[in-house]
C-alpha cells in the first residue's frame, strides 16, 4: 500500500464507475486494487487470465510489482494479462457485462429450463421486428455469447441472421441448449457437493493449507527484502 500512488488508485475504472453510480466512497472500495495486486503477486503469477474489464487491475499490479522490485530487489514477477479475444467481455442478459452485481447472469447451478427462460429475455437486434427482417449480429448480445461456443458456428449463424434465414428465437434456443450442455457437469458436481458439506470443508482446509505454505514463504521473502524481520519468528 505504501508503494501505491493515490493517483493510480483514483484512476481505477471500478472506483470511478461506482462513484458515478452513487456508491459512497470508502477505503475498502478505494484500496481494492491493492488487495487484488497482493492476491496476484503473492503466488508469483506470470500470466493472469482476466476479462477486458479487469485488464486495468493487472496493469496496476504491474506498477506495484515494478515499484517494489525497484525499491527492494527482484522479489515479484511482473505479470501480464491473459485475455481470450473471443470472451474478453461476456454480455449479460441485459446487454451489459455479465455480473452478479447487475443480476443479469446465468448461474452454474441453473437448470436447463431456467437457462432457456433467461436467454429468451436477452436483447437482440432492436431493428429486427419480424423473422423476415434481416438482422445485424454485431449489435446483438445473443450473438456475442455465440463466440464463447465455437461448435455453434458463430460466423455461419451471423450470415443466416443477415439473410433472415434464422430467427432470433431459434438463435436463443440453440444458445441456451449449448450453455445448458456446457454447464451440466458443473451443475451435477455442485449438487453432489451440496450433499457432502464435510467433504467441502476438508477441500477448503486442504486448499488453505497449501495456500499458506506458498504465501507464507513469499511473505517472508518480501519481509527479508524490506529488512523488516522474520515473519516466522514473530518479528514486528
Amino acid at each position: 500500500g505504501t508503494l501505491t500512488p493515490m493517483g493510480l488508485l483514483e484512476r481505477a475504472h471500478s472506483y470511478k464507475d461506482k462513484l458515478a453510480k452513487g456508491v459512497a466512497a470508502n477505503f475498502g472500495l478505494f484500496a481494492y486494487p491493492v488487495l487484488m495486486a497482493s492476491d496476484i503477486l503473492i503466488y508469483d503469477s506470470n500470466l493472469v487470465p482476466v476479462g477486458k474489464d479487469q485488464k486495468q487491475h493487472v496493469e496496476m499490479t504491474r506498477e506495484v510489482a515494478i515499484k517494489f522490485n525497484s525499491a527492494f530487489g527482484e522479489v515479484f514477477p511482473v505479470p501480464e494479462p491473459l485475455i481470450d479475444v473471443r470472451t474478453g467481455v461476456i454480455p449479460g442478459l441485459d446487454g451489459r457485462k455479465m455480473s452478479k452485481s447487475y443480476d443479469n447472469y446465468i448461474g452454474l447451478e441453473d437448470e436447463p429450463d431456467t437457462i432457456r427462460k433467461k436467454v429468451r429475455k436477452m436483447i437482440t437486434d432492436p431493428a429486427r421486428k419480424r423473422r423476415a427482417d434481416k438482422g445485424h449480429p454485431e449489435v446483438c448480445s445473443v450473438f456475442e455469447l455465440y463466440n464463447a461456443y465455437p461448435p455453434l458456428g458463430a460466423e455461419a449463424v451471423a450470415e443466416q441472421c443477415r439473410q433472415a434465414t434464422i430467427g432470433c428465437t431459434d438463435c436463443k434456443d440453440d444458445l441456451a441448449d449449448a450453455i445448458a450442455d456446457e454447464m451440466a457437469p458443473f451443475r451435477e458436481r455442485r449438487l453432489e457437493l451440496a450433499k457432502k458439506p464435510e467433504m467441502v470443508e476438508e477441500i477448503l482446509e486442504a486448499g488453505g493449507a497449501k495456500a499458506r505454505e506458498i504465501t507464507g514463504a513469499k511473505v517472508e521473502l518480501a519481509r527479508r527484502a524490506m529488512n523488516v524481520g522474520n515473519l516466522q519468528e514473530g518479528s514486528s
